[in-house]
């Protein structure tokens, strides 16, 4: 975590106005801090929450596993611990184990198969120069569609916003969760 207490406090129940209120809807009775956050900009949330759902829908062509790395990958490389906890249990809803959980924090060369070797590469270029490299971009098309590379670039961008938002915010976990040591500050 970048920082140990936030900024931005996520709001209670008994600090919600009406907009805000209706903002956290689509969330359920379990709202999460990054969510309780953004509720204090009402409406850039209920627009954050309509992209970030096409994001983590089957609208996404990417299977859910190979979306998981490329948020890890990014959330790793933005130093989010706070989306790096709340992702780690999504992505082994989707098919990652604990050693591949482990191996995206190594990057591209720590034992993956071509397609996944792909997806953390994509994932690198776009977090160091927002541009996915000619052989990266011929690798993803070798094992993805278009429209799938096209949601490489949507789900790590995505995620990068996210990231931001979470880390200058100070979103802290959420109770119950643990800070994974390699992104202590």
């Amino acid at each position: 975590m970048r920082l140990s207490a936030p900024r931005i406090a996520p709001l209670s129940d008994a600090e919600l106005s009406d907009d805000q209120r209706e903002a956290l809807k689509p969330f359920g009775a379990r709202i999460l801090n990054i969510f309780r956050t953004l509720a204090h900009a009402p409406k850039a949330l209920t627009r954050f929450n309509e992209w970030g759902g096409y994001i983590l829908s089957r609208r996404n062509d990417l299977p859910p596993r190979e979306r998981e790395i490329v948020i890890l990958r990014t959330g790793f490389l933005c130093k989010s611990g706070y989306e790096w906890t709340q992702h780690v249990a999504i992505g082994k809803r989707e098919g990652l184990t604990d050693d591949e959980i482990a191996r995206i924090k190594k990057g591209a060369d720590a034992g993956w198969s071509a397609a996944d070797v792909a997806l953390i590469k994509a994932s690198d270029e776009l977090h160091a120069d927002q541009f996915i490299t000619d052989a990266t971009w011929k690798a993803l098309g070798g094992h993805f569609t278009q429209k799938q590379c096209m949601d490489v670039v949507f789900t790590a961008a995505q995620y990068t916003q996210v990231s931001m938002f979470l880390n200058t915010f100070g979103v802290q976990l959420d109770a119950g969760l643990t800070l994974d040591p390699d992104l202590k500050a």
